[in-house]
């Protein structure tokens, strides 16, 4: 099997100020830090040498990750620093991965067959393989234009009008090392935006199209959406998600809350739609759709939507 490049090293702005106290990766999702589960998934799909490359609150990502021993893996890690990008992370582990490697994005689930993606990729004669589902939201994210051929031939932007079938890139994809080797290291790149347009005006992005699960945590509100869909699916059909020793007043109303380690609610207090982050949320408190983290005066509510 191939090496993976698993991406983590990311700001995660969007997620803020979650992800002032952790890396996107490191957010727990239904029990399990995200990064977990996707090395336990990389795992269940017989890929066993993956590199994580790191920046933002690096700690926070290793903690987890550690050396790979407890998800039946090797981990190494890649530094970086600034972020170097989607094209400059890659350049930048070249050393560790050899000529031929998967790139799987570190802050979104999926259940596609690696396999599969490997071999088409290994069938097409292409640089790069993107792995896609139809587009779920065509005004909210960017999409990919596939040809006959089942060639890339477009990125597409969520502004832009669509005149036939978009698909969605998930975040795997299989790519040789020739495609970042020319780029200068420890500078930032792209890949979408930069590097792979050249590679498409040639044909050489080929799409993996497939019906596969696809989950991000890009804002608050994609974050509780995962959280619960992956609680549910894991048989916890409540409307509160505790992490670890997290706890709520019996009087408290929470729907649709997660409630991250060391979090406490107070009684009567009124939650809809909330990530509490590690916090004491004051009796007879009232927030919906909001971040509610540590503050200088005990408490801050970022409110999201």
């Amino acid at each position: 099997m191939l090496p993976c490049l698993l991406l983590t090293a990311g700001l995660g702005t969007r997620l803020r100020p979650l992800t002032d106290m952790l890396a996107k990766p490191a957010l727990p999702v239904a029990g399990q830090a995200l990064v977990a589960r996707i090395l336990r998934w990389l795992a269940s799909q017989g890929i066993n040498d993956i590199v994580l490359n790191l920046s933002h609150l690096p700690e926070t990502v290793a903690a987890v990750a550690g050396d790979g021993t407890q998800f039946g893996v090797r981990v190494r890690y890649s530094w970086e620093q600034p972020v170097l990008g989607s094209a400059g992370g890659p350049r930048h582990a070249l050393p560790l991965l050899g000529g031929r490697f998967l790139i799987v994005n570190g802050d979104t689930l999926t259940n596609v067959r690696l396999n599969d993606v490997i071999d088409a990729h290994a069938r097409s004669g292409a640089l790069v393989t993107m792995a896609l589902v139809p587009h779920p939201a065509p005004g909210r994210y960017g999409g990919v234009r596939v040809n006959d051929a089942g060639l890339v031939e477009a990125f597409t932007s969520r502004k832009d009008p669509s005149d036939g079938p978009l698909w969605h890139y998930i975040g795997v994809q299989v790519v040789e090392a020739e495609v970042f080797a020319g780029l200068p290291d420890n500078e930032p790149a792209e890949s979408v935006g930069g590097i792979y347009k050249p590679l498409v005006a040639k044909g050489l992005v080929a799409a993996y199209r497939s019906d596969a699960m696809f989950r991000d945590i890009g804002r608050p509100e994609d974050y509780l959406d995962t959280a619960f869909a992956v609680a549910h699916d894991e048989g916890n059909l409540g409307g509160v998600i505790t992490e670890g020793t997290a706890e709520f007043d019996a009087t408290a109303r929470l729907d649709r809350v997660i409630l991250w380690e060391g979090s406490r609610v107070g009684p009567g207090a009124s939650l809809t739609n909330c990530i509490v982050a590690g916090v004491t949320v004051p009796a007879g408190t009232a927030a919906d759709n909001a971040c509610l983290t540590p503050g200088p005066d005990g408490i801050s509510v970022t409110t999201f939507l």
